[in-house]
């Protein structure tokens, strides 16, 4: 009964070591080396891969920016902090007001082709309901204010801020019209955080103008 029984075990390992070289192939087979990383545009992500990448971009850039202004020793309740007065409302819908205003006037006097960004906005909202607008539109201005004006803005003023605000928006970076008002608008929403001294202010601009465009894009393309 025991040699029957070492002999089956014998055989199971035999089978296993015989099946070893099949798996070291399989394993072979796999290498890091033939892994390819290639450029994909807007056009070849559907919509969920789209909204994937753009709230999995904003949550990072939210983590970075909580990350930073705790490494400038700033109070993250603080800086969110709702004023007493509301001027900073005030301010943020005039500046947003203003953007709105100038970017229509572009528009209307600019060929499209100097204005394009590479049909990002258009995908993004062309067919989407207003309340995700308003949702993206309000993710996108608590997540971006943060680390712009909260963090770097506080470490390198609102000048440079804009240099980097603009040179993350790579997809306007083809034409300077719209590298220069995006510049121009980080250096506004920088401004109006200064006068105010609420990050609220320029969370309402930016939430404003996200959203306000956002709703131009989809009802002009149903039209």
């Amino acid at each position: 009964m025991l040699s029957k029984c070492v002999t089956s075990i014998g055989e199971k390992v035999e089978k296993e070591n015989t099946n070893i070289p099949d798996r070291r192939e399989e394993m072979k087979k796999f290498d890091i080396k033939n892994i390819r990383i290639r450029k994909v545009t807007v056009d070849q992500l559907d919509d969920r891969m789209l909204l994937i990448n753009l709230y999995t971009t904003q949550g990072l850039t939210f983590i970075i920016g909580l990350i930073w202004i705790l490494f400038q020793h700033q109070n993250p309740i603080h800086l969110f902090a709702i004023p007493s007065d509301y001027k900073f409302i005030i301010w943020g819908l005039a500046f947003a007001g203003l953007v709105i205003a100038v970017d229509l006037i572009i528009s209307r006097w600019v060929p499209e082709e100097a204005a394009d960004d590479g049909g990002v906005n258009d995908r993004i909202f062309r067919e989407r309901p207003i309340w995700h607008i308003a949702l993206l539109s309000f993710v996108v201005a608590i997540c971006e204010e943060l680390l712009f004006r909260g963090a770097i803005q506080h470490a390198i003023g609102p000048y440079w801020t804009s240099i980097v605000f603009a040179a993350i928006h790579v997809r306007y970076l083809r034409h300077w019209i719209p590298t220069g008002l995006v510049f121009s608008i980080s250096y506004g929403l920088g401004w109006i955080y200064i006068q105010t001294g609420s990050i609220w202010a320029p969370i309402i601009a930016h939430f404003v103008i996200d959203f306000i465009m956002g709703l131009i894009i989809r009802f002009r393309r149903e039209s």
